[in-house]
């Protein structure tokens, strides 16, 4: 586990973006790794999902002010651990493989094995096509074509990540819709953060995706992605 030159565990917060994800979440928490905290910032959800995910131990954070981008800073916010990570709240990441991008995390340790990276993104391997609809791994394909060429080393948007706090929060990510992992990316690339990817296998969710299910999901997606393309620089 990633570890600071004091020798003591770095504490690690796990936030879960929800709406409606009652389905997965017993799955998901149930996964979460052993003295991980995870907080389910709640988007709004009529299922049920925020009685679901006290039932199973998480620190929930009602939210809102909905979009993607609003959950995650919230649930940033709710944190208070030295490391941030994210991941879907739909069963199709497995929260188990945080470990493995915490540990790529750069440490103060003076350690051969200690990880070099700012910001670890799990980059998907789907395991069917039904887990990544071809439409979107496409759309996902050339976003991530566009910041290659603007100096970003990535070939995924990456739903799982890791970072430290305090350092997300320095950088200042105004969006709160679909735009947020892309302005992410780009603002992280302009305070010089080494990012990197570990590929993470991509299951079929639990339910109907905000964004690829539905046509004007996917819209509004590619609509708050080109704003920040544009805007960006």
């Amino acid at each position: 586990m990633f570890t600071e030159s004091d020798g003591g565990r770095t504490s690690v917060d796990v936030v879960l973006p929800c709406l409606d994800e009652a389905g997965a979440l017993p799955w998901v928490l149930d996964r979460i790794p052993a003295g991980y905290r995870a907080i389910v910032a709640d988007n709004g959800s009529r299922d049920g999902s925020a009685e679901v995910a006290r039932g199973r131990g998480a620190t929930v954070v009602a939210v809102p002010e909905r979009g993607y981008g609003a959950a995650v800073h919230a649930g940033l916010l709710a944190a208070d651990a030295d490391v941030v990570c994210v991941c879907d709240a739909d069963a199709s990441l497995d929260p188990a493989r945080l470990p493995d991008l915490v540990a790529l995390l750069a440490s103060d340790l003076v350690d051969s094995t200690a990880g070099r990276a700012d910001l670890v993104l799990g980059r998907r391997r789907p395991t069917s096509l039904r887990a990544w609809p071809p439409p979107a791994r496409l759309g996902n394909a050339a976003v991530a074509r566009r910041l290659r060429r603007r100096g970003v080393p990535v070939r995924d948007l990456g739903p799982m990540r890791a970072a430290r706090r305090a350092d997300l929060l320095g950088l200042s990510i105004a969006d709160r819709r679909f735009g947020y992992p892309l302005e992410l990316l780009l603002r992280a690339t302009q305070a010089g953060w080494r990012i990197a990817e570990t590929d993470v296998a991509y299951t079929p969710r639990i339910g109907r995706s905000k964004v690829t299910g539905t046509p004007l999901g996917a819209a509004r997606a590619a609509r708050d992605m080109s704003a920040l393309l544009a805007s960006i620089r």
